[in-house]
Order: C-alpha cells, then sequence, then structure tokens
C-alpha cells in the first residue's frame, strides 16, 4: 500500500514512524563517531601512556579549534546540499585584515577583532549570491574565492606576516586562560558549537538548513525564498570564517597571509566524518564536533608515534573515504 492510498489517520502514523526512524538513524551515526573516536583514544593510548595526560589533552583540544570552528559554519552549508572551498583562505585573508586594522591603522583590538569577523561574513555573502542568484555551482564560485582571497590576502599583507607584538592583548583571545589551564580559544569553540546547535535544532534558519538540503525544489513551491535563505546561510558560514581568521592569528601572534591552504580539506573531513551528508538533509553539529575531535586527535597520535606527515595524510585520507562510504551504506540501508 502506497502513502497515497491511506487514510489521513495511517498518514500521519507513517510521517511520525519515518521522522523517528531518521532519529534513530542519526542518534546511532552520531554514537558510531562518537565510538570511534573512543576507539582511537584508547588506541593511541595503548601505544603512548602519555596520550592522555593532562597537557597533551589541552594540547588536543587547543588544536581542534580553528578547524572545529570552520567545521561548524561548513555544516551549515553542506547540510543544504553545497561545499564551501574558501573557508581555509578566506580566514587567511581576515587573518590579515584584522592585522591591517589593528597594527597597521592602529584601531583598537575589539574593531579589528568584529571587522575580521564581518569581512568573513563577506566573503559568504558573495558566494552565497554567486550561488543563489547567479545560479553557478557550489564548487566552482568557492573555488573561485578562494583563489580570489588567497591572492588578496598576498597583496593586502605585501607578502609578509602581520606581527600583533605592541598589543599582546590580541594574542590572549586565543592563549588566555579565563578558566585556569584551559586556554581561551577552546573555550570560544564551546560557545560556539552552542550558539550553533541552537541555531540549526531551535530556529527557523536550522529547519530551512535542512529543508533546503532535503529538497530545495519543494521547499521553493511551499513559498520560502529559497535564494534568501541560501545567502543568510553562506553569510553565516561566512562569520565563522572570520571568526577562525582571528582566532588562529591570536593562536600565532601574527597574521600570516600564506596560512590557510588545507584547512578547507580539514574542515570538510570533519564535517562529514561526523555524519552530515555530502547530498544534503541531514546533520549534526554534535557530530561535527566529534568528527573535529577525530582528526585532532589523529594528527597528535600520529605525531607521538612519529608517523611521517605523508602518512598522516593517507590516513585520514582514508578516513575520509570509509566516512563517505558509511554515509552511503546508511543511505542504501534506508
Amino acid at each position: 500500500m502506497t502513502a497515497s492510498t491511506l487514510t489521513p489517520e495511517k498518514k500521519e502514523h507513517h510521517t511520525a514512524t519515518e521522522a523517528i526512524g531518521t532519529t534513530l538513524r542519526e542518534r546511532l551515526q552520531q554514537f558510531l563517531a562518537f565510538a570511534s573516536l573512543i576507539v582511537i583514544v584508547v588506541f593511541f593510548w595503548a601505544m603512548s601512556p602519555n596520550f592522555l595526560n593532562f597537557s597533551n589533552f589541552t594540547a588536543i583540544l587547543f588544536s581542534t579549534v580553528v578547524i572545529g570552528t570552520l567545521a561548524l559554519g561548513t555544516t551549515f552549508v553542506i547540510i543544504t546540499g553545497g561545499i564551501d572551498l574558501s573557508i581555509g583562505t578566506g580566514m587567511a585573508l581576515c587573518a590579515v585584515i584584522s592585522g591591517v586594522l589593528i597594527v597597521n591603522t592602529g584601531l583598537p583590538v575589539a574593531v579589528g577583532v568584529l571587522g575580521a569577523i564581518l569581512f568573513g561574513g563577506l566573503i559568504g555573502f558573495i558566494n552565497g549570491v554567486n550561488i543563489a542568484v547567479f545560479k553557478l555551482p557550489p564548487f566552482i564560485a568557492t573555488l573561485a574565492m578562494m583563489l580570489v582571497a588567497q591572492g588578496l590576502a598576498l597583496v593586502i599583507s605585501g607578502s609578509a606576516p602581520i606581527y600583533f607584538t605592541d598589543d599582546p592583548s590580541y594574542s590572549k583571545i586565543s592563549t588566555g586562560n579565563i578558566v585556569p589551564d584551559v586556554p581561551n580559544a577552546v573555550i570560544i569553540l564551546a560557545v560556539l558549537a552552542v550558539v550553533s546547535a541552537v541555531l540549526l535544532n531551535k530556529t527557523i534558519l536550522g529547519r530551512y538548513t535542512y529543508s533546503i538540503g532535503s529538497n530545495e525544489e519543494a521547499t521553493a513551491l511551499s513559498g520560502i525564498n529559497t535564494r534568501k535563505w541560501k545567502i543568510v546561510i553562506y553569510t553565516l558560514a561566512g562569520l565563522f570564517i572570520g571568526m577562525a581568521g582571528v582566532l588562529i592569528s591570536a593562536r600565532l601572534g601574527s597574521a600570516q597571509p600564506a596560512t590557510g591552504m588545507g584547512y578547507e580539506l580539514q574542515a570538510i573531513a570533519a564535517v562529514v566524518i561526523g555524519g552530515t551528508s555530502l547530498t544534503g538533509g541531514k546533520g549534526s553539529i554534535v557530530g561535527t564536533v566529534i568528527g573535529a575531535l577525530i582528526i585532532s586527535v589523529l594528527n597528535n597520535g600520529l605525531q607521538i608515534m612519529s608517523i611521517p606527515q605523508e602518512w598522516q595524510n593517507v590516513i585520514l585520507g582514508c578516513v575520509i573515504i570509509v566516512a563517505v562510504y558509511a554515509d552511503m551504506a546508511r543511505k542504501r540501508a534506508a
């Protein structure tokens, strides 16, 4: 019996059953991602007893900050069925903007931070307009922005790092300790994750994000301005790019214009490993955070084991393939 032949009561029951099944599958995916994280942690702990000491645990969290921040914004984009390749070089450009505002122009730190974040929002806005209004494929639109941001970061900075030596308060954004022994950047990431989860699960923005990713055409036919909301979503992702630019430059104590290449791949990997579907419509902030932690734990553990960088990339690539295969297998089962 098809859904069209069901009575209204049975249709309602059928819909509710599908919703429960979808929720259970998402919870199972999050559980599997978390279980994978635990297995990886136990493995490296067995290989090196010092792996789980407090200083190394803090180092893992600290190394998760930049990738995690980028991944949070990217989660919204990928749930819509899009992609953003500009987040790495965009982050470097935003870091340069903060350096220009604070060091070269002499503006207060708060103004420089706000300017960098808003500039990230501008990057996301341009991506959203190109994709939603001019109908460019997300891959092409953000690839072009990746190259533009990379070039502008070098041009604006004069191809030289901008150091924040005259104002140590900037570095404290990342390396300071409001909570004893916990870097401020880790606290900021936790706050951003909570805000992202609320936006995705409790607001109209989140509902439309899932709806566009599930079926954009049906969403548009229901009267929702999908163009506007896609621009909003990409702009939101851009704000996370700007925040990541502030965090990485504060951590390094300088704005490095050549930094950024490769971060987009790790951020996208974190989102995918966390269970967000590349075809859109499914994903969670909790899964993304777990995915970012998995990447950081892998990088940290492999470094402790003195595995060469090239082999670390090979292992990470294999993990991504497994995550995507698991997503495909889950869809076939569904």
